[in-house]
C-alpha cells in the first residue's frame, strides 16, 4: 500500500467505520424489531434466536477466509463485493414474505458483512502502521461500535413504530452505497506479499462445527436435551473440533494458523471476545424481550431505555483506546470485566429490573464494561502479528466476537426457552432470567480473570516468541525465493 497524508488516512479510517457501522447498527437495529417481528410472523423464541444467529453463525464461518482472500486478491475488491452483496442482503430481508425466508436473506447479508469488518481492520492496519496511532485508530473504530449501540435502539424504535419492523434493513442500503463510492474514490488497493492458500477442507469444518454446535444450544428446549436428534449435532460439533485442530496442525498453509495461539495475549484476546460478545448478545436478547414483553413499552421507548448503556459504551470505547495506545491492554481489560461483571450481579442477584433506578444503573455499569473491552481485544489480536497476514489475524478476533455473540443469543434464549415464556409476567421472568444473567456475570468474571493472566510479563514474552516464530519464516521464505 502506498504511502497516505494523514487526510487521506483520515478518509480511510472513516471510510473502513462506515462498513462497520452498518454491520453493528444492523445487530442493535434488528433487537429493538424482533418483538414486532415475533408478533407478524408468528415465530417463537427459539425462531427469534435464528433471526439473529443465522446471521453471526454465517458471518462467523466465513471471517477468516474472507481475511486471507482478501490478503490474497486485495482488501479494496473484497471491500466493494462486501458492501454490494451486504447492502443487497438487506434489502431482500426487507423483503421477506415470511420467518424461512428472512432467515434465508439474513445469510445472504452475512456472507456480505464478512467481507467488512476484517477486511476493514486489515486495511486499517496498513494503512496505520504506528503502534500508538494505530491503537487510536483502533480505537475511534471501537467507538463506531458504541455509537451504533447508542443510534441503533432509538433508530430501530423510531423506524419499527413509525414505519415497522421492515424498514429495520432499509437503512443499509444508503449507508452502503456512500461507502461503496466513498471506497472507489479513496481507498487504495493493497495485497499481502506472500498470501495463504485457500483451505477448503478447514472452511467446512469450521461450518460444522459452528453451525451444529449453536443448533444444538437453540433447540434443546424443545428437543430436549438428551434427544437422539440433539446428540447428533453435539457429537457432530465435537468430531469437527478434533478434526480441525488436527488437520490444521498438518498444513502448511492453514485457514486457522495455530501458531498464533502460542501467544498468551492473543490467546487471551479470542477468549475475551467470545465471553464479551456472548454477555452483550445475551443482554441484548433478554432486555428487549424483557422490555417490551414485559414491561409493555413501546419498540421506541424501549429503545430510549437502552441508552444509558449504549450512550456509555459509545463514551467508554475511544478512551478505552487511548488507555491502550498509552498504557497498554491491561487496565481497559481489568475494568471491562469488573463492571460487566458487576452488572450481572445486579440483575442476577438484586433484581434490578424491579426498580428503574437499579435498571438504569446496571445498564451503565454494562455500557462502561462493554465500551472498555472492544479496544484492547482488536489492539492484541493484530499486535505482534505480520502485517501481511493482518487480514487473518483480524478475521479471528472478529470470528471470536461473532461465535461469542452467537452463542451468549443461543444460550440465553435456551434458559429462558427452557424455563418458562418470557411474556409470562415481571416475576416469571425474574425468576427465568436470573441462571441467564449469572451466566453474564460469570463472562465479566472471565474477562477479569483472562486480562490479569494474559497482559503481564510472562504473556508478553510469549507474544515476542510468537512473533519471532514468524519473522523466521519470513527470513527463510525470503531466502528460498532468492535462491
Amino acid at each position: 500500500m502506498p504511502e497516505l497524508s494523514p487526510r487521506r488516512r483520515l478518509v480511510v479510517l472513516a471510510i473502513c467505520c462506515l462498513s462497520l457501522l452498518i454491520v453493528s447498527l444492523d445487530n442493535t437495529v434488528l433487537n429493538v424489531a424482533l418483538p414486532s417481528m415475533q408478533h407478524e410472523l408468528g415465530a417463537s423464541i427459539s425462531g427469534m434466536q435464528w433471526t439473529i444467529d443465522a446471521y453471526t453463525l454465517v458471518l462467523a464461518s466465513l471471517l477468516m477466509l474472507a481475511g486471507s482472500t482478501a490478503d490474497r486478491l486485495g482488501r479494496r475488491r473484497i471491500f466493494l463485493v462486501g458492501l454490494v452483496v451486504f447492502s443487497v442482503g438487506s434489502l431482500l430481508c426487507s423483503l421477506a414474505p415470511g420467518l424461512g425466508w428472512l432467515v434465508a436473506f439474513r445469510m445472504v447479508q452475512a456472507v456480505g458483512g464478512s467481507m467488512l469488518n476484517p477486511v476493514a481492520m486489515s486495511i486499517i492496519t496498513n494503512t496505520f502502521t504506528e503502534p500508538g496511532e494505530r491503537a487510536r485508530a483502533i480505537g475511534v473504530w471501537g467507538g463506531v461500535v458504541g455509537i451504533s449501540m447508542a443510534a441503533g435502539p432509538v433508530i430501530g424504535g423510531l423506524l419499527v413504530q413509525s414505519v415497522g419492523w421492515r424498514s429495520v434493513f432499509w437503512i443499509n442500503v444508503p449507508i452502503g452505497a456512500l461507502a461503496l463510492f466513498l471506497t472507489l474514490r479513496y481507498v487504495p488497493e493493497s495485497r499481502a506479499p506472500r498470501p495463504r492458500r485457500v483451505d477448503p477442507v478447514g472452511q467446512l469444518l469450521v461450518i460444522a462445527l459452528l453451525g451444529s454446535l449453536t443448533y444444538a444450544i437453540i433447540e434443546a428446549p424443545d428437543e430436549g436435551g438428551a434427544s437422539a436428534e440433539i446428540l447428533v449435532f453435539v457429537l457432530v460439533a465435537l468430531i469437527s473440533l478434533a478434526t480441525l485442530i488436527g488437520y490444521e496442525r498438518r498444513r502448511r498453509e492453514p485457514l486457522i494458523d495455530l501458531r498464533f495461539f502460542h501467544s498468551a495475549p492473543f490467546s487471551g484476546a479470542t477468549v475475551i471476545a467470545v465471553c464479551a460478545f456472548a454477555a452483550l448478545g445475551g443482554f441484548l436478547f433478554m432486555n428487549t424481550l424483557y422490555l417490551q414483553n414485559v414491561r409493555g413499552l413501546s419498540a421506541l421507548s424501549a429503545g430510549l431505555y437502552m441508552l444509558p448503556m449504549a450512550g456509555m459504551t459509545g463514551l467508554c470505547a475511544p478512551l478505552s483506546g487511548r488507555l491502550v495506545g498509552s498504557r497498554g491492554p491491561r487496565i481497559p481489560l481489568l475494568l471491562a470485566g469488573t463492571f460487566m461483571g458487576a452488572s450481572g450481579v445486579l440483575f442476577a442477584a438484586f433484581e434490578a429490573q424491579k426498580t428503574t433506578a437499579l435498571l438504569f444503573t446496571g445498564y451503565v455499569l454494562f455500557g462502561i464494561g462493554f465500551g472498555l473491552v472492544n479496544a484492547p481485544i482488536t489492539n492484541t489480536a493484530v499486535s505482534g502479528m505480520p502485517r501481511a497476514q493482518a487480514g487473518v489475524a483480524a478475521a479471528v478476533a472478529s470470528t471470536s466476537r461473532q461465535v461469542g455473540q452467537s452463542l451468549g443469543v443461543a444460550v440465553i434464549g435456551a434458559v429462558l426457552a427452557g424455563g418458562a415464556r418470557a411474556s409470562a409476567g415481571t416475576g416469571a421472568f425474574l425468576a427465568v432470567g436470573r441462571p441467564a444473567w449469572w451466566i453474564i456475570a460469570g463472562c465479566g468474571a472471565a474477562i477479569l480473570l483472562l486480562g490479569a493472566l494474559t497482559t503481564g510479563p510472562w504473556a508478553r514474552a510469549t507474544a515476542r516468541t510468537t512473533a519471532a516464530l514468524f519473522e523466521e519464516e519470513r527470513r527463510d521464505g525470503h531466502a528460498a525465493a532468492k535462491a
